[in-house]
């Protein structure tokens, strides 16, 4: 900043220039004239005109020069009053970029013990250099089934992948996408359907790396994404354009949306009060990500959890956004090189899509 207030100060200096040069001239030329008539002893009516003339021309010069002197003068004290303000304004903003970081710390703080309190100390942790991982049981809640915490670094971090990288294929189980590519954590993703020959499609709306792979305007389906700053997004999307305008990165689609904004979303009469195995998906009030899988339908182990439980629990767990991803058989938590949870069907169903995690 302090570069373009010399700038500054030198542009004008530069528009000076000719006419502090034109004076200074003109006093050198009036003492060399008079040095020559000294030694001279003579002079010349033509000389002394001559002189007369440019003394005249130097005294009309004169007030131009005391303007542009009082003109830098004037800029000289702005600009250093300008500086002042600067510096006063950058102090403010340090100060509250501070406040706003031990606001945000204070807020991990409080998440970090209300977690702590409901379910224990995690049971596993990463810390990578593109995200940090904190895995903890839900069976402190009441649930079998397991939740991850995750910070993420950098964006670049949560990938969502298509099995074998195709849109049309015969499906990839969890632990079979973290492996490929190289995961930390992993949990499946969005919905699909199975083709007459037998093979699987993503439903919905399917975008990976920032290209739209699949697309569906069917108001029933919420997308559940990730924009290029590794935030949630998703809800209803009815365009392309939609998607583009909030710089989607990766997402995937299922029903319904849980949480928006701290408040409950009403369940559609079809998925209410129905106890199974769930994937869910969302945001804490910090920003930090969260995966979310609970096991169902098995005797003797879980019966699963509806989604009015589900959204009463997440609440709880200090969640602001959150949807609901593909359940039943294909609900799958992979972490650190083995699936934690009990897929409901006794073994990981082959499906679309799959989130994971890049430590």
């Amino acid at each position: 900043m302090q570069r373009g207030f010399i700038r500054l100060q030198l542009f004008f200096l530069l528009l000076a220039a000719p006419a502090v040069g034109f004076w200074i001239a003109l006093q050198s030329y009036g003492t060399d004239l008079r040095l020559d008539n000294a030694s001279s002893l003579v002079s010349t009516i033509e000389s002394e005109e001559r002189v007369q003339r440019l003394r005249q021309q130097m005294a009309e010069s004169q007030p131009a020069l005391d303007a542009i002197s009082a003109s830098l003068t004037a800029i000289y004290e702005t600009v250093e009053a300008e500086k002042a303000g600067y510096a006063e304004t950058g102090a403010l903003i340090s100060n509250l970029i501070a406040a706003s970081s031990e606001q945000i710390s204070q807020t991990q703080d409080v998440l970090e013990e209300i977690l702590s309190n409901k379910l224990g100390e995690p049971i596993g942790q990463t810390f990578g250099k593109r995200a940090t991982v904190k895995v903890y049981s839900l069976q402190e809640a009441g649930y079998r089934g397991y939740m991850a915490k995750i910070k993420l670094h950098d964006p670049s971090a949560l990938k969502l992948v298509l099995a074998h990288d195709q849109i049309k294929s015969k499906g990839e189980t969890t632990s079979q996408a973290a492996k490929r590519t190289g995961a930390v954590l992993a949990v499946n993703a969005g919905g699909f359907h199975r083709t007459s020959d037998g093979m699987i499609v993503p439903l919905g709306t399917t975008v990976v790396d920032g290209e739209i792979r699949t697309f569906s305007d069917n108001p029933d389906v919420s997308f559940v994404g990730f924009n290029k700053d590794g935030r949630l997004v998703g809800g209803r999307i009815e365009s392309r354009e939609q998607l583009e305008t909030m710089e989607v990165q990766q997402g995937a689609s299922f029903l319904p949306t849980l949480l928006e904004n701290g408040k409950k979303k009403a369940i559609p009469r079809d998925w209410a009060n129905r106890r199974e195995p769930r994937t869910m998906i969302g945001h804490f009030s910090n920003g930090d990500l969260l995966f979310i899988v609970i096991d169902g339908r098995r005797k003797d182990w879980s019966s699963g959890v509806t989604l009015e439980e589900a959204q009463d629990k997440l609440l709880e767990f200090n969640v602001t956004d959150a949807y609901n991803l593909d359940g039943g058989g294909s609900s799958t938590f992979y972490y650190d090189g083995k699936v934690l949870n009990k897929p409901s069907g006794g073994a990981e169903r082959r499906v679309a899509t799959n989130l994971v995690i890049l430590p």
